[in-house]
């Protein structure tokens, strides 16, 4: 019998035989509307976390109480308040995980995960999980695939890559964190792109899975609004490094759907002024010259397909 399983392999399961493999850390803004649902998922689940820390990160409305209420029912969870400017910023989000995670690395878990507090998933999500990891040594950084409402059900997110693990839902195995590192207090955020990117450049392996359903309760874009969201994330792919040719790709393959296309034109023209005033980034050139060449490789079935 392995230390974390029955005699047939199988993860322990049930709240008696809990393995308490894995950690969370949830760094919370706001949040009262959304995170009792994703307190109530996480305590759900057949095999629960060792401990789950949520950073209060400055929040002023009822999200330290609803937190506070299951502090005092459950054993695991641990409510951390953080004060910071009373805005909602990438970069102040990741100070806030980052503190979590510090408190985390004494802990000693195979696995460490961070989930943002307006998502929910079923019992068996962290079972689930985990058994990916258990079937291949190599996957260092994994999760779900994020759902969304559109119409009164939930559908697979448009964008969605199973190369790509969003960071509302990115679980480490432990020795890939460590490699890893921090996450960086970018300013237009991307620090969960950043992780993946330098999880493979480390050999690990990054993937999503959509079998493993995770809804989002926060509409996308909804906390600024959707252009702003759109130019911001035009500045993230600037500030990470992201090739402008795969940035233009990206947009002739928007031209025939006109939803997203705005978003698109959006998100370039920001790339575009971002790269002429040629700010400067924290991340490395080694870590820029690995993205690119992925993206490189992501483009030639595209060009190869418009060729013949």
């Amino acid at each position: 019998m392995g230390p974390h399983g029955d005699s047939s392999g199988n993860i322990s399961r049930g709240r008696e035989g809990r393995v308490n493999r894995y950690g969370l850390i949830t760094a919370a803004f706001n949040e009262e509307a959304y995170i009792e649902r994703t307190i109530r998922s996480v305590i759900s689940q057949t095999v629960l976390p060792g401990k789950w820390i949520i950073v209060s990160d400055g929040s002023t409305d009822g999200t330290d109480e609803v937190v506070r209420r299951y502090v005092t029912t459950s054993g695991f969870i641990q409510l951390l308040r953080r004060e910071k400017n009373l805005r909602r910023d990438f970069a102040s989000k990741v100070v806030a995980l980052n503190a979590g995670m510090q408190l985390m690395e004494a802990e000693k878990f195979e696995f460490v995960g961070n989930l943002d507090a307006d998502v929910s998933f079923g019992p068996n999500y962290f079972h689930d999980l985990l058994r990916k990891f258990e079937e291949d040594p190599v996957l260092g950084l994994a999760g779900g695939s994020i759902y969304e409402e559109r119409g009164g059900e939930f559908t697979y997110r448009y964008g969605n890559s199973v190369r790509s693990v969003a960071g509302a839902v990115q679980m480490f195995r432990r020795e890939c964190y460590q490699a890893v590192g921090r996450f960086l207090p970018i300013e237009y955020g991307g620090e969960d792109w950043c992780a993946e990117v330098a999880a493979r450049m480390r050999g690990w392996r990054v993937e999503s899975f959509p079998e493993l359903e995770v809804r989002h309760h926060r509409p996308t874009g909804s906390e600024g609004g959707l252009l702003r969201s759109w130019y911001r994330q035009g500045l993230m792919d600037y500030s990470i490094g992201s090739h402008p040719i795969f940035e233009i790709i990206k947009l002739v393959r928007q031209l025939p759907n006109r939803p997203f296309f705005l978003g698109a034109l959006t998100r370039f023209a920001s790339f575009a002024v971002a790269n002429f005033r040629r700010k400067e980034r924290m991340v490395s050139p080694e870590f820029v010259a690995f993205l690119r060449k992925e993206q490189t490789e992501r483009l030639l079935p595209f060009v190869r397909s418009h060729h013949n």
